[in-house]
């Protein structure tokens, strides 16, 4: 006689919603975790790293200041209009019905809008790394950090199934004002004291 495989599950209670809650709960623990693994791994190696003073520089460029401020400013430009796709894809632009393009259009705004604010990262952090000498470095430091966690929980949410139909967008405006806000304590102050534009 053969023994039956599920007599010793049989006595055990099934988790309530059949496990459903605590896979739901996954859903939004991981991308949570992760964000903030990314955000605090950012601001540590930042502040331990010692600053270089430069990480790069291009030709036609007066410094790595310009170069920085520019791809920021192009990132901005991308996420700008990734924004307005996304309100025109929820149907949040009066009188505007999205083409059906907009969803293309959208995703790949943001695929370059993220390059190009990969190198500014990389160049902060290993020139400058995390600082706190001045109210408005301060603020850019912990944007800068909060950003790529907020993006990487972004990523994360994309993938999963079953989620309420606003988080989405929440987090994407959440990812789109902190990138404002860095490119304001960045970009435009730059342009604004130096004069520099090239």
């Amino acid at each position: 006689m053969s023994a039956d495989p599920n007599a010793r599950t049989a006595s055990f209670p099934s988790p309530p919603g059949g496990g459903r809650r605590g896979s739901r709960a996954l859903v939004y623990l991981v991308p949570a975790l992760v964000a903030a693994a990314v955000a605090v791994g950012l601001g540590v190696y930042g502040k331990v790293h010692d600053p270089t003073g430069t990480a790069f520089n291009l030709a036609g460029f007066s410094s790595p200041g310009a170069v920085k401020s520019w791809l920021a400013t192009g990132a901005f430009f991308f996420a700008l209009i990734q924004l307005l796709s996304a309100l025109a894809m929820y149907g949040r632009l009066p009188g505007v019905r999205a083409p059906s393009w907009t969803g293309a259009l959208h995703r790949w705004s943001g695929r370059i809008a993220f390059l190009l604010a990969v190198p500014v990262a990389v160049h902060c952090l290993y020139a400058f790394g995390y600082q706190t000498y001045s109210t408005r470095v301060m603020w850019h430091s912990l944007l800068g950090c909060f950003f790529f966690g907020a993006f990487s929980a972004k990523m994360l949410l994309l993938r999963a199934e079953r989620i309420p139909g606003w988080l989405l967008p929440v987090i994407g405006g959440l990812v789109f004002t902190v990138l404002t806000a860095l490119w304001l304590t960045s970009a435009l102050w730059f342009f604004r004291t130096t004069g520099v534009t090239t």
